[in-house]
């Protein structure tokens, strides 16, 4: 076993049993919802948050402090192990910044023990699926050096393909005007957006119907994968099961994909692009 650990945070959206399968160390960002601060969980609580955001409630998201960080990575400098950060995007959050600073702390502490820390540039389970890939490569042998020059090279590989099914969260968070959400709610028209190579969320085009906008996030996978082996590909959702059953279809119908790794979008995420965000990560040539 690799004489290092990986460390990550909520954003990663992956399941809790996935976090033990991987020996992974996450540190979660909170929210503070109905009066009380809460740790972003992939929980059944998930489902209390998205009612709630249906009902028309809102919550107040918070990133990882540099006191979470470093009080997640310093176990493992004080057994001996080096560390492996990858961060929520810089372009999204604040959360790769912390990290950069507990990490600069424990330098001092542990000199002789190696920390790296990756802004991965992704988000959600985009972020989930570079470090599903890097937990991989850890269990295969890869060290720490050529795991992070892995995890540095790829990271602008990990395509993220977007829908949301209410305008109005795009519109909160300055994505789209207020004019843009009310004219498109009218005529049933579905942003497609995705993560760009600086980690921002970008409006890419717009389709008529929810329908359509499933299928054009789904359909990225053709245009993009490439030469990659995208036999596993992550799916996450914003409390639309169904629809993500759809796009699932289509990606093991159409593109042959063997393994389709479904979750929610995590509460952090969830309360800024809504209900009914469905969400395709994959590898590819580009973003």
């Amino acid at each position: 076993m690799p004489n290092y650990n990986i460390v990550t945070d909520s954003c990663c959206d992956l399941r809790p049993e996935t976090y033990e399968q991987l020996n992974l160390t996450v540190v979660p960002l909170s929210m503070e919802f109905r009066g009380q601060v809460r740790e972003d969980k992939s929980d059944d609580s998930i489902k209390e948050v998205y009612a709630a955001l249906r009902a028309g409630e809102s919550a107040q998201t918070a990133a990882v402090n540099p006191d979470r960080w470093l009080n997640a990575m310093e176990p493992h400098l004080a057994e001996g192990r080096d560390v492996l950060v990858m961060a929520f995007s810089s372009g999204l959050s604040t959360t790769y910044q912390s990290a950069v600073i507990a990490a600069e702390e424990l330098r001092e502490k542990y000199p002789e023990r190696t920390i790296y820390v990756v802004d991965t540039l992704c988000a959600s389970r985009g972020e989930g699926l570079l470090v599903w890939y890097a937990c991989k490569k850890r269990d295969e042998g890869m060290t720490l050096d050529e795991l992070h020059k892995w995890v540095e090279d790829t990271k602008l590989h990990l395509c993220h393909w977007f829908t949301v099914d209410d305008l109005m969260y795009l519109k909160r968070g300055g994505r789209i005007s207020a004019a843009t959400a009310l004219v498109g709610t009218m005529l049933k028209v579905k942003p497609v957006l995705h993560v760009d190579n600086e980690g921002h969320l970008i409006n890419m085009f717009k389709v008529r119907g929810r329908k359509a906008s499933l299928e054009a996030i789904a359909n990225k996978l053709g245009e993009l994968g490439g030469n990659y082996d995208n036999s596993t590909v992550f799916i996450c959702h914003g409390d639309c099961i169904e629809d993500a059953k759809y796009v699932e279809n289509i990606l093991k119908t159409k593109y042959g994909v063997k393994e389709v790794l479904i979750n929610y979008t995590g509460a952090v995420i969830g309360s800024h692009s809504g209900p009914g965000t469905m969400a395709v990560f994959f590898l590819g040539d580009h973003r």
